[in-house]
């Protein structure tokens, strides 16, 4: 069973700089989840983010390493979508984007928030991007949103006490 992504509780991020990198492959369907992530972090008051677009999913670790590494950026949405085709070629592209975004967040230390989305079907895709409440560009707002608003409150709160 589906549920929309809560969005009651989270605070405003105002002027928060995210950068949203987008696999071309695709990309017809994959507009629908950067235009749906730009609207709610914009409801949230972030910056407009910056939107890059990349030949495919592969490229997306390197993108988000060289975007971290400007230091200007509070977190890193990646979108893609990769059909499976008659080879193994899908699990490749999945596991290397999907570990190599995860290594470069933790180096990097920066979020990096991913909806790549591995499909056996196209209209599996298009389901996953069609405007709404259960759009998966949404779903990676939300989820930048709320990390932004709970480091905040680390940095609010100050320097945890030992126990």
């Amino acid at each position: 069973m589906r549920r929309p992504v809560d969005t009651s509780t989270l605070k405003p991020i105002p002027g928060a700089r995210i950068a949203v990198l987008q696999a071309s492959w695709y990309k017809e369907h994959t507009d629908g989840l950067v235009s749906e992530c730009i609207a709610l972090l914009s409801e949230f008051q972030a910056r407009r983010p910056e939107v890059h677009v990349l030949p495919g999913s592969m490229e997306l670790p390197l993108a988000a390493q060289t975007i971290a590494g400007r230091r200007q950026t509070d977190a890193i949405i990646c979108f893609g979508a990769v059909v499976k085709g008659e080879t193994m070629h899908f699990e490749v592209v999945v596991n290397e984007t999907v570990r190599g975004l995860g290594e470069v967040s933790r180096a990097m230390e920066i979020p990096i928030f991913m909806e790549i989305i591995p499909a056996l079907r196209i209209e599996d895709v298009i389901e996953r991007c069609r405007p709404g409440e259960f759009n998966k560009g949404r779903e990676a707002a939300a989820a930048a949103i709320h990390f932004l608003n709970w480091r905040d409150g680390l940095r609010a709160d100050g320097p945890t006490q030992s126990r």
